[in-house]
């Protein structure tokens, strides 16, 4: 809005001073939270099974009979008897193995960011009305 102040007032002063302005940008930066992480490891569960070939050894001890007294010799019952002596046994042990290392860390960036903002400012204007006699000086 402009001031005007006219020389025709019989209160015009012989000396007056008039405050010239101009709004200045101040620049205030504060962190705003955008978000949340939660970074947390989960586990799960897997059933496998596997077919695992077991050796053994027995005694077998073979107790032919003949099935009676006047039987030919290829007429024998047979009697099996098995002993097992010893046997394989599997033994399941588990081993954590390391699948991947990530990295986890906090990161700052620097961007700039273009900002306009019209301010204003106030310069001092003379209008001449009449034909007075005006001297320009520097000082």
């Amino acid at each position: 809005m402009a001031e005007t102040i006219s020389t025709d007032n019989q209160n015009f002063l012989q000396e007056m001073t008039l405050q010239l302005k101009e709004e200045q940008l101040i620049l205030v930066k504060r962190l705003i939270q955008r978000g949340d992480v939660k970074i947390y490891r989960e586990s799960f569960t897997e059933e496998k099974s596997f077919k695992v070939p077991i050796e053994c050894e027995e005694l077998v001890i073979e107790k032919k009979i003949p099935a009676s007294e006047t039987s030919a010799q290829d007429e024998m019952l047979t009697e099996v008897i098995r002993i097992r002596l010893s046997e394989e046994q599997v033994e399941f042990k588990k081993n954590r193995v390391t699948l991947e290392d990530i990295s986890i860390y906090k990161q700052q960036i620097e961007e700039i960011k273009h900002i306009e903002k019209t301010l204003k400012k106030e310069e001092p204007n003379i209008k001449i009305f009449g034909s007075p006699t005006v001297n320009i000086s520097n000082l």
